[in-house]
């Protein structure tokens, strides 16, 4: 479905057309698989957490959001990313905390960020240190939530966020050396 129509069915349905929010029930679903395959290929293999499992909760979190203006393609997959990030975050706590080994999920982070010298970060590190960034700034916490977390793209993330494509490169340039200096600490001589 194109972006356009996606956005119409939004606001027609915001508008109280039952038929546009039957129209898009299939289409989020299929958003929302598309956003869980783009996540846990990231994650380990043998992962315990299933892409079914993470959609249907996903898919349950977002209905439930009665006072979002969804205004857009991008904006909902903005809203979602952040609340798959969060079930995410969740689920490695709990397995962390039933395993008590102290072992955490680890999440590939080379096609996403493309600069961390270890290709495998634990996501609960990732989790802190992306805390950290947005307390610190804000805007290039989103900017990472919704490129890493939501796949979307410099376009994309910009429209969700309102502001123009090139600040959201150079956001996203500054968040990622950022976070490898978090996560890796700073760079040998």
């Amino acid at each position: 479905m194109a972006p356009q129509d996606f956005t119409q069915l939004l606001v027609n349905g915001r508008q109280g057309d039952k038929s546009a929010l039957d129209a898009m029930t299939p289409v989020l679903y299929d958003e929302l698989r598309r956003l869980a395959r783009h996540l846990l290929a990231a994650e380990r293999s043998g992962h315990t957490l299933q892409p079914t499992a993470l959609v249907h909760e996903a898919y349950i979190r977002l209905v439930d959001q009665r006072a979002v203006d969804w205004q857009n393609r991008a904006h909902f997959v903005g809203i979602a990313a952040t609340m798959m990030r969060r079930i995410l975050i969740n689920h490695a706590k709990a397995y962390k905390a039933a395993k008590r080994e102290g072992f955490a999920e680890a999440v590939t982070l080379d096609d996403a960020l493309g600069v961390f010298t270890n290709p495998r970060v634990d996501l609960l590190d990732l989790d802190q240190s992306l805390d950290k960034l947005t307390q610190l700034d804000p805007q290039q916490g989103r900017v990472v939530e919704l490129r890493y977390f939501g796949g979307l793209s410099i376009e994309e993330t910009a429209e969700v966020m309102g502001i123009s494509p090139a600040t959201v490169k150079r956001e996203w340039v500054t968040a990622r050396l950022w976070l490898v200096q978090q996560m890796e600490g700073p760079a040998m001589p």
